[in-house]
Protein backbone atom coordinates (compact mmCIF):
# COMPACT_ATOMS: atom_id res chain seq x y z
CA UNK A 1 0.00 0.00 0.00
CA UNK A 2 1.09 3.57 -0.71
CA UNK A 3 -0.18 6.71 1.01
CA UNK A 4 -0.09 9.86 -1.15
CA UNK A 5 -0.88 13.42 -0.10
CA UNK A 6 -3.58 15.07 -2.20
CA UNK A 7 -1.80 17.81 -4.13
CA UNK A 8 -2.61 17.54 -7.84
CA UNK A 9 -5.51 16.92 -10.21
CA UNK A 10 -5.06 13.14 -10.19
CA UNK A 11 -5.10 12.77 -6.40
CA UNK A 12 -8.02 15.21 -6.10
CA UNK A 13 -9.91 13.15 -8.67
CA UNK A 14 -9.09 9.89 -6.88
CA UNK A 15 -10.15 11.41 -3.54
CA UNK A 16 -13.48 12.47 -5.09
CA UNK A 17 -14.23 9.27 -6.99
CA UNK A 18 -13.32 6.69 -4.33
CA UNK A 19 -16.76 6.67 -2.62
CA UNK A 20 -18.42 5.75 -5.92
CA UNK A 21 -16.61 2.40 -5.91
CA UNK A 22 -17.27 1.73 -2.21
CA UNK A 23 -21.01 2.45 -2.38
CA UNK A 24 -21.76 1.35 -5.94
CA UNK A 25 -24.18 -1.37 -4.78
CA UNK A 26 -25.81 0.61 -1.95
CA UNK A 27 -29.19 2.08 -3.01
CA UNK A 28 -29.36 4.41 0.02
CA UNK A 29 -26.07 6.19 -0.73
CA UNK A 30 -26.31 9.58 -2.42
CA UNK A 31 -22.96 11.18 -3.29
CA UNK A 32 -21.96 14.48 -1.73
CA UNK A 33 -21.66 17.39 -4.13
CA UNK A 34 -18.06 17.43 -5.34
CA UNK A 35 -17.85 21.23 -5.45
CA UNK A 36 -18.99 21.50 -1.82
CA UNK A 37 -16.38 18.99 -0.67
CA UNK A 38 -13.62 20.75 -2.58
CA UNK A 39 -14.55 24.11 -1.04
CA UNK A 40 -13.62 22.66 2.36
CA UNK A 41 -10.04 22.12 1.17
CA UNK A 42 -9.78 25.45 -0.66
CA UNK A 43 -7.85 28.06 1.35
CA UNK A 44 -9.57 30.85 -0.54
CA UNK A 45 -13.09 29.59 0.24
CA UNK A 46 -12.94 27.94 3.66
CA UNK A 47 -12.59 30.55 6.45
CA UNK A 48 -11.34 27.88 8.86
CA UNK A 49 -7.92 28.14 7.19
CA UNK A 50 -7.61 31.56 8.85
CA UNK A 51 -7.23 29.81 12.19
CA UNK A 52 -6.31 26.27 11.26
CA UNK A 53 -4.65 23.86 8.89
CA UNK A 54 -5.49 20.60 7.14
CA UNK A 55 -4.06 17.84 4.99
CA UNK A 56 -5.58 14.91 3.09
CA UNK A 57 -4.37 11.67 1.60
CA UNK A 58 -5.37 8.91 -0.79
CA UNK A 59 -4.28 5.34 -0.11
CA UNK A 60 -3.41 3.11 -3.09
CA UNK A 61 -3.00 -0.65 -3.29
CA UNK A 62 -0.10 -2.41 -4.99
CA UNK A 63 -1.89 -2.12 -8.34
CA UNK A 64 -2.04 1.67 -7.82
CA UNK A 65 -5.82 1.70 -7.38
CA UNK A 66 -7.28 4.01 -4.70
CA UNK A 67 -8.65 2.01 -1.75
CA UNK A 68 -8.93 4.65 0.97
CA UNK A 69 -8.90 8.35 1.76
CA UNK A 70 -8.86 10.61 4.81
CA UNK A 71 -8.22 14.18 5.95
CA UNK A 72 -6.76 15.59 9.17
CA UNK A 73 -7.12 19.13 10.46
CA UNK A 74 -6.58 21.49 13.35
CA UNK A 75 -8.94 24.28 14.34
CA UNK A 76 -6.78 26.49 16.55
CA UNK A 77 -9.83 28.26 17.98
CA UNK A 78 -11.06 25.12 19.73
CA UNK A 79 -8.08 22.72 19.78
CA UNK A 80 -6.93 23.92 23.20
CA UNK A 81 -10.36 24.20 24.84
CA UNK A 82 -10.35 20.49 25.70
CA UNK A 83 -8.58 18.62 28.49
CA UNK A 84 -5.90 17.74 25.94
CA UNK A 85 -5.15 19.61 22.67
CA UNK A 86 -7.44 17.96 20.14
CA UNK A 87 -7.42 17.93 16.35
CA UNK A 88 -9.79 16.29 13.92
CA UNK A 89 -10.02 13.75 11.13
CA UNK A 90 -12.74 13.13 8.60
CA UNK A 91 -13.82 12.35 5.06
CA UNK A 92 -12.69 8.81 5.80
CA UNK A 93 -13.58 6.21 3.20
CA UNK A 94 -11.99 2.78 2.96
CA UNK A 95 -12.49 -0.67 1.48
CA UNK A 96 -13.18 -3.47 3.96
CA UNK A 97 -9.53 -3.90 4.91
CA UNK A 98 -8.48 -3.30 8.51
CA UNK A 99 -4.82 -2.66 7.70
CA UNK A 100 -5.81 -0.02 5.16
CA UNK A 101 -7.94 1.69 7.79
CA UNK A 102 -5.08 1.60 10.32
CA UNK A 103 -2.74 3.18 7.75
CA UNK A 104 -5.19 6.04 7.26
CA UNK A 105 -5.78 6.54 10.99
CA UNK A 106 -2.03 6.46 11.66
CA UNK A 107 -1.45 9.15 9.06
CA UNK A 108 -3.90 11.46 10.84
CA UNK A 109 -2.54 10.66 14.29
CA UNK A 110 1.09 11.20 13.30
CA UNK A 111 0.39 14.49 11.51
CA UNK A 112 -1.63 15.82 14.44
CA UNK A 113 0.91 14.64 17.04
CA UNK A 114 3.66 16.41 15.14
CA UNK A 115 1.63 19.60 15.62
CA UNK A 116 1.38 19.03 19.40
CA UNK A 117 -2.11 17.54 19.43
CA UNK A 118 -2.80 14.86 22.05
CA UNK A 119 -6.09 13.55 20.67
CA UNK A 120 -8.31 13.59 17.59
CA UNK A 121 -12.05 13.62 17.04
CA UNK A 122 -13.64 11.97 14.07
CA UNK A 123 -15.07 11.62 11.63
CA UNK A 124 -15.73 15.37 11.67
CA UNK A 125 -15.58 18.35 9.34
CA UNK A 126 -13.01 21.11 8.87
CA UNK A 127 -15.89 23.57 9.17
CA UNK A 128 -19.30 23.92 10.78
CA UNK A 129 -20.68 21.08 12.85
CA UNK A 130 -23.98 20.91 10.97
CA UNK A 131 -22.40 18.97 8.09
CA UNK A 132 -20.11 16.00 7.46
CA UNK A 133 -19.98 15.30 11.21
CA UNK A 134 -20.07 11.92 12.92
CA UNK A 135 -20.14 8.27 11.89
CA UNK A 136 -23.51 6.88 10.88
CA UNK A 137 -24.30 4.13 13.38
CA UNK A 138 -28.08 3.76 13.01
CA UNK A 139 -30.21 4.55 9.98
CA UNK A 140 -28.35 2.91 7.13
CA UNK A 141 -31.69 1.57 5.91
CA UNK A 142 -32.73 5.14 5.06
CA UNK A 143 -31.49 7.36 2.22
CA UNK A 144 -28.45 9.52 2.90
CA UNK A 145 -29.38 13.06 3.92
CA UNK A 146 -27.88 16.22 2.47
CA UNK A 147 -24.36 17.10 3.78
CA UNK A 148 -24.60 14.34 6.40
CA UNK A 149 -22.28 11.36 6.44
CA UNK A 150 -23.29 7.92 5.24
CA UNK A 151 -21.09 4.92 6.02
CA UNK A 152 -20.85 1.14 5.61
CA UNK A 153 -21.52 -0.86 8.76
CA UNK A 154 -17.91 -2.08 8.97
CA UNK A 155 -16.51 1.43 9.61
CA UNK A 156 -17.72 1.30 13.22
CA UNK A 157 -15.42 -1.63 14.03
CA UNK A 158 -12.50 0.14 12.31
CA UNK A 159 -12.84 3.16 14.59
CA UNK A 160 -13.42 1.25 17.80
CA UNK A 161 -10.71 -1.36 17.20
CA UNK A 162 -8.24 1.47 16.63
CA UNK A 163 -9.06 2.90 20.06
CA UNK A 164 -11.61 5.59 19.27
CA UNK A 165 -14.20 6.01 22.05
CA UNK A 166 -17.74 7.32 21.77
CA UNK A 167 -17.42 11.02 22.72
CA UNK A 168 -21.06 11.90 22.05
CA UNK A 169 -23.87 11.04 19.66
CA UNK A 170 -25.91 13.19 17.32
CA UNK A 171 -29.50 12.16 16.81
CA UNK A 172 -31.80 12.99 13.92
CA UNK A 173 -35.49 12.93 14.83
CA UNK A 174 -38.50 12.60 12.55
CA UNK A 175 -42.14 13.59 12.67
CA UNK A 176 -44.93 13.37 10.13
CA UNK A 177 -46.10 16.83 9.08
CA UNK A 178 -49.66 15.58 8.78
CA UNK A 179 -50.01 14.33 12.37
CA UNK A 180 -52.25 16.52 14.54
CA UNK A 181 -50.38 18.81 16.94
CA UNK A 182 -49.79 17.75 20.52
CA UNK A 183 -52.39 19.52 22.67
CA UNK A 184 -49.79 20.33 25.31
CA UNK A 185 -47.77 22.12 22.63
CA UNK A 186 -50.84 24.04 21.52
CA UNK A 187 -51.63 25.06 25.10
CA UNK A 188 -48.13 26.36 25.73
CA UNK A 189 -48.11 28.18 22.41
CA UNK A 190 -51.42 29.89 23.09
CA UNK A 191 -50.19 31.04 26.50
CA UNK A 192 -47.14 32.65 24.88
CA UNK A 193 -49.22 34.30 22.16
CA UNK A 194 -51.36 36.06 24.77
CA UNK A 195 -48.31 38.16 25.63
CA UNK A 196 -48.31 40.89 22.99
CA UNK A 197 -44.60 41.53 23.54
CA UNK A 198 -43.91 38.38 21.51
CA UNK A 199 -43.83 38.31 17.75
CA UNK A 200 -43.25 35.32 15.45
CA UNK A 201 -42.47 35.68 11.77
CA UNK A 202 -41.09 33.80 8.82
CA UNK A 203 -37.86 34.80 7.16
CA UNK A 204 -38.02 37.15 4.17
CA UNK A 205 -35.56 36.46 1.34
CA UNK A 206 -35.41 40.13 0.39
CA UNK A 207 -34.19 41.02 3.90
CA UNK A 208 -31.39 38.47 4.09
CA UNK A 209 -28.87 40.67 5.90
CA UNK A 210 -31.40 41.63 8.58
CA UNK A 211 -32.24 38.01 9.35
CA UNK A 212 -28.58 36.99 9.18
CA UNK A 213 -27.86 39.55 11.89
CA UNK A 214 -30.81 38.35 13.98
CA UNK A 215 -29.66 34.77 13.60
CA UNK A 216 -26.14 35.72 14.63
CA UNK A 217 -27.42 37.44 17.78
CA UNK A 218 -29.44 34.36 18.82
CA UNK A 219 -26.69 31.91 17.89
CA UNK A 220 -23.98 33.67 19.86
CA UNK A 221 -26.14 33.84 22.98
CA UNK A 222 -27.72 30.39 22.80
CA UNK A 223 -24.84 28.20 21.66
CA UNK A 224 -22.24 29.86 23.88
CA UNK A 225 -24.21 28.65 26.89
CA UNK A 226 -24.29 25.06 25.60
CA UNK A 227 -20.78 24.26 24.37
CA UNK A 228 -17.25 24.55 25.74
CA UNK A 229 -15.81 24.56 22.20
CA UNK A 230 -18.08 27.39 21.07
CA UNK A 231 -16.89 29.62 18.22
CA UNK A 232 -18.56 33.02 17.95
CA UNK A 233 -20.33 33.61 14.64
CA UNK A 234 -19.15 36.77 12.92
CA UNK A 235 -21.43 39.09 10.99
CA UNK A 236 -19.52 38.33 7.79
CA UNK A 237 -19.93 34.58 8.25
CA UNK A 238 -23.61 34.81 9.20
CA UNK A 239 -24.37 36.84 6.09
CA UNK A 240 -22.35 34.44 3.94
CA UNK A 241 -24.36 31.48 5.28
CA UNK A 242 -27.65 33.28 4.60
CA UNK A 243 -26.53 34.18 1.09
CA UNK A 244 -25.67 30.55 0.31
CA UNK A 245 -29.04 29.33 1.61
CA UNK A 246 -31.09 31.87 -0.32
CA UNK A 247 -31.50 29.89 -3.60
CA UNK A 248 -33.14 26.94 -1.80
CA UNK A 249 -34.78 28.81 1.07
CA UNK A 250 -38.47 28.21 1.69
CA UNK A 251 -39.72 31.16 3.71
CA UNK A 252 -42.57 29.13 5.23
CA UNK A 253 -40.24 26.83 7.18
CA UNK A 254 -37.82 29.37 8.68
CA UNK A 255 -39.12 31.16 11.78
CA UNK A 256 -37.86 33.83 14.18
CA UNK A 257 -39.22 34.73 17.61
CA UNK A 258 -38.92 38.26 19.00
CA UNK A 259 -39.63 39.77 22.41
CA UNK A 260 -40.07 43.54 22.32
CA UNK A 261 -38.41 43.38 18.89
CA UNK A 262 -35.30 41.64 20.26
CA UNK A 263 -34.55 38.29 18.52
CA UNK A 264 -34.82 35.48 21.09
CA UNK A 265 -35.45 32.27 19.12
CA UNK A 266 -34.95 30.73 15.71
CA UNK A 267 -35.88 27.62 13.78
CA UNK A 268 -34.44 27.20 10.30
CA UNK A 269 -35.33 24.32 8.03
CA UNK A 270 -34.49 23.66 4.41
CA UNK A 271 -36.00 21.29 1.87
CA UNK A 272 -34.17 17.93 2.09
CA UNK A 273 -32.12 18.53 -1.04
CA UNK A 274 -30.87 14.97 -1.38
CA UNK A 275 -34.32 14.12 -2.70
CA UNK A 276 -33.19 16.11 -5.75
CA UNK A 277 -29.42 15.60 -5.57
CA UNK A 278 -29.89 11.84 -5.94
CA UNK A 279 -30.40 12.60 -9.66
CA UNK A 280 -27.31 14.82 -9.97
CA UNK A 281 -24.68 12.14 -9.21
CA UNK A 282 -22.52 14.40 -7.08
CA UNK A 283 -21.55 17.01 -9.65
CA UNK A 284 -23.08 20.48 -9.92
CA UNK A 285 -21.49 21.26 -13.26
CA UNK A 286 -23.69 22.71 -16.01
CA UNK A 287 -25.45 19.39 -16.62
CA UNK A 288 -25.86 18.85 -12.89
CA UNK A 289 -27.39 22.30 -12.43
CA UNK A 290 -29.84 21.69 -15.26
CA UNK A 291 -30.82 18.34 -13.74
CA UNK A 292 -31.25 19.99 -10.35
CA UNK A 293 -33.56 22.66 -11.74
CA UNK A 294 -35.59 20.08 -13.67
CA UNK A 295 -36.12 17.73 -10.75
CA UNK A 296 -36.69 20.62 -8.36
CA UNK A 297 -39.56 21.73 -10.59
CA UNK A 298 -40.99 18.31 -11.44
CA UNK A 299 -40.49 16.42 -8.17
CA UNK A 300 -39.59 18.88 -5.45
CA UNK A 301 -38.79 17.85 -1.88
CA UNK A 302 -41.38 16.16 0.32
CA UNK A 303 -39.18 16.32 3.42
CA UNK A 304 -37.92 19.35 5.31
CA UNK A 305 -34.72 19.24 7.34
CA UNK A 306 -34.52 21.35 10.50
CA UNK A 307 -30.89 22.45 10.70
CA UNK A 308 -30.96 25.16 13.39
CA UNK A 309 -33.13 25.45 16.50
CA UNK A 310 -32.15 27.72 19.35
CA UNK A 311 -33.59 29.88 22.12
CA UNK A 312 -31.43 32.33 24.07
CA UNK A 313 -30.93 31.12 27.68
CA UNK A 314 -33.12 33.65 29.51
CA UNK A 315 -36.11 32.75 27.33
CA UNK A 316 -35.79 28.97 27.47
CA UNK A 317 -38.61 27.10 29.19
CA UNK A 318 -41.16 29.88 28.57
CA UNK A 319 -42.98 28.08 25.75
CA UNK A 320 -41.32 29.90 22.86
CA UNK A 321 -40.24 26.55 21.42
CA UNK A 322 -43.87 25.41 21.37
CA UNK A 323 -45.05 28.66 19.83
CA UNK A 324 -42.54 28.45 16.97
CA UNK A 325 -43.57 24.92 16.05
CA UNK A 326 -47.27 25.72 16.46
CA UNK A 327 -46.97 28.66 14.06
CA UNK A 328 -44.94 26.50 11.66
CA UNK A 329 -47.66 23.85 11.68
CA UNK A 330 -50.42 26.37 11.01
CA UNK A 331 -48.63 27.44 7.83
CA UNK A 332 -47.31 24.20 6.38
CA UNK A 333 -50.08 21.69 7.18
CA UNK A 334 -52.76 23.31 4.98
CA UNK A 335 -50.37 23.64 2.04
CA UNK A 336 -49.47 19.91 2.10
CA UNK A 337 -46.12 20.62 0.45
CA UNK A 338 -44.21 18.39 2.89
CA UNK A 339 -44.82 14.93 4.30
CA UNK A 340 -42.27 14.85 7.11
CA UNK A 341 -39.86 16.95 9.09
CA UNK A 342 -36.41 15.87 10.24
CA UNK A 343 -34.73 17.65 13.14
CA UNK A 344 -31.01 17.35 12.55
CA UNK A 345 -27.96 17.20 14.82
CA UNK A 346 -29.31 17.00 18.36
CA UNK A 347 -26.34 16.17 20.58
CA UNK A 348 -26.80 13.45 23.19
CA UNK A 349 -25.43 15.97 25.71
CA UNK A 350 -28.40 18.29 25.04
CA UNK A 351 -30.90 16.55 27.29
CA UNK A 352 -33.18 19.58 27.56
CA UNK A 353 -33.65 19.77 23.81
CA UNK A 354 -34.22 16.02 23.47
CA UNK A 355 -36.87 16.10 26.20
CA UNK A 356 -38.55 19.09 24.57
CA UNK A 357 -38.67 17.51 21.12
CA UNK A 358 -39.97 14.16 22.37
CA UNK A 359 -42.51 15.63 24.78
CA UNK A 360 -43.87 18.46 22.65
CA UNK A 361 -43.29 17.42 19.06
CA UNK A 362 -43.61 13.68 19.70
CA UNK A 363 -40.70 12.96 17.38
CA UNK A 364 -39.08 9.57 17.00
CA UNK A 365 -35.37 8.75 16.39
CA UNK A 366 -34.54 8.50 12.70
CA UNK A 367 -30.73 8.29 12.54
CA UNK A 368 -27.82 8.30 14.96
CA UNK A 369 -24.25 9.44 14.38
CA UNK A 370 -21.26 8.96 16.68
CA UNK A 371 -18.49 11.50 17.17
CA UNK A 372 -15.48 9.54 18.35
CA UNK A 373 -12.37 10.68 20.23
CA UNK A 374 -8.99 8.98 20.17
CA UNK A 375 -6.55 10.05 22.89
CA UNK A 376 -2.97 9.44 21.84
Amino acid sequence: MKLVEVKDKKTVSDFTKLPFSIYKNDPNWIPHITQEIEEIFDKDKNPYFKHGDCIRWVLYNDANRPIGRVAAFINDKVAHTFEQPTGGMGFFECIDDKQAAITLFDACKNWLAAKSMKAMDGPINFGEKDRFWGLLSEGRDKPATYTMNYHPAYYKAFFEDYGFSNYYEQIVYRRSVNDPPNQRLVGLAERVMRDTNYRFETIKKNQGEKYADDFREIYNKAWKAERTDFEELTQERAREIMHKMKPVLDEDICWFAYYKDVPVGVFIALPELNEIFRYVNGNMNLVGKLKFLWYQKTKGCRTMMGIVFGIIPEFQGKGIEAAIFNELGKVIQPKKRYDSILINWIGSFNEKMIHLLVALLQVTPYKTYITYRKVF
